[in-house]
């Protein structure tokens, strides 16, 4: 004590500055040394044999974030429903829960002020029940013609992990379009954990890219991200926060909403499982469906008449045009033209002469907005 006082004022405060920096550089030292055990580093097809290997285990139950930038910036506060839509925690993001049953029984809960969001999937129903509306939307995929038998046979083959050789060929054919990163050793929720990101060679789109993160040890995937081009932070994430590899209890996934909960099952159209081969003609003219350009920065353009169409699409019609009531409007050549901007791409609809146009592609609104003026 007697040297501090000793000290002059300029030289006591640098000694003070010393010891705050080194005790903040200790911190962070211990922060990143605790942060959570890597794997050793090993090469994408090492690493992904191993995973497929591994032991399968008896359950997961894991706390999750979820996180979601993807209609940040699309305007749609004028909709009839964007409330409901913008507040969902599908939609603004949110954590929550997430159990995985060793036969396949999935649910997740995400959390929110307005109540939570119930994603259920029992092996034959996908379901989800959202609280804020006191809905619940189902959707049953149609059985397959032919399972049993032969499906049975085919499993062991289906089975069997590939070869490290067989991994790497994989990997070079991919190559040939995408950029692989290697197997890049971390930690997510406290696994060591390898992280591979596979991203477009082409530039033009606002696709980024896709990773994936999955437990060294176990091979249970722990965070899926997709980014745009224009960003580092991924758009889209889902990352397991905590993790715990056990039985997960049946009771779990026995979600009872209130008596009055509003039904609604979900279906797809006739057509998309080739059943309108089958359907008598109406006169109704199909959809043409174009592709202009190539790769990711490709744009898919729907043209259909809407004076030569079946009146048992008019249903349909009429709640597309009300689902694109409340996004913001664009002139196409004198056209009103509805367009939903993400931040993976774009999305425009607009009627003239006749015929409805709806167009899609990973880029940017002034390419969708300049190839429509040109149709």
């Amino acid at each position: 004590m007697n040297i501090l006082r000793r000290l002059p004022l300029s030289r006591l405060l640098l000694l003070c500055a010393l010891v705050v920096a080194i005790g903040v550089s200790a911190t962070a030292l211990a922060f990143a040394l605790g942060a959570g055990p890597t794997p050793p580093p090993e090469p994408l097809a090492q690493a992904l044999h191993d995973a497929l290997a591994a032991q399968p285990v008896e359950g997961v139950s894991a706390n999750i974030t979820w996180t979601d930038h993807l209609l940040e910036g699309a305007s749609l506060a004028d909709g009839p429903r964007s409330g409901e839509l913008i507040s969902s925690p599908l939609v603004s993001g949110a954590s929550g829960r997430l159990w995985i049953a060793k036969d396949g029984e999935l649910r997740l809960e995400l959390q929110s002020e307005r109540g939570d969001t119930q994603i259920l999937y029992d092996g034959h129903t996908l379901s989800l029940y959202d609280a804020a509306t006191n809905t619940l939307y189902r959707y049953t995929p149609p059985a397959r013609e032919r399972g049993g038998e032969a499906s049975a046979e085919a499993t062991p083959k289906q089975n069997e992990v590939p070869g490290v050789g067989k991994i790497e060929e994989a990997i070079s054919r991919l190559s040939e379009h995408v950029e692989v990163s290697g197997a890049i050793p971390t930690d997510v929720a406290g696994q060591p954990a390898y992280t591979v990101r596979v991203s477009p060679k082409e530039g033009g789109s606002l696709f980024g890219g896709v990773e994936l993160s999955f437990d060294a040890v176990h091979g249970v995937p722990l965070r899926a991200a997709v980014y745009s081009s224009s960003t580092s932070e991924p758009v889209m994430e889902l990352a397991a926060s905590e993790i715990s590899y056990g039985p997960v209890s049946g009771s779990v996934f026995e979600v009872n909403p209130p008596s009055n909960v509003k039904i609604e099952e979900i279906s797809l159209p006739h057509g998309a499982r080739g059943q309108r081969a089958h359907e008598p003609a109406h006169g109704a003219a199909h959809p043409k469906i174009s592709v202009y350009g190539r790769g990711p920065s490709a744009i898919a353009v729907l043209a259909s008449s809407r004076n030569g169409e079946a009146k048992a699409r008019a249903g349909s019609e009429k709640g597309e045009d009300e689902a694109l009531e409340g996004l913001p409007k664009v002139s196409i050549d004198g056209a009103s033209a509805s367009e939903l901007r993400t931040e993976l791409g774009t999305i425009l609809s607009f009627e003239r002469g006749g015929v409805r146009y709806l167009l899609a592609g990973s880029v940017a609104p002034g390419s969708i907005e300049a190839l429509a003026r040109g149709l």
